[in-house]
């Protein structure tokens, strides 16, 4: 994960040269909050 001005960039870490997924800090900070409140566990 890499944080910028323009926003948050997530990879895979066990591929580093793989694509990255681009969100601005709202975006992520969604679904950051989304991850807490178990929207994801299955």
């Amino acid at each position: 994960m890499r944080v910028g001005r323009g926003g948050v960039a997530v990879r895979d870490s066990k591929d580093p040269d793989g694509p990255r997924l681009g969100f601005g800090r709202r975006e992520f900070g969604g679904l950051l909050d989304r991850i807490r409140h178990g929207e994801f566990d299955r």
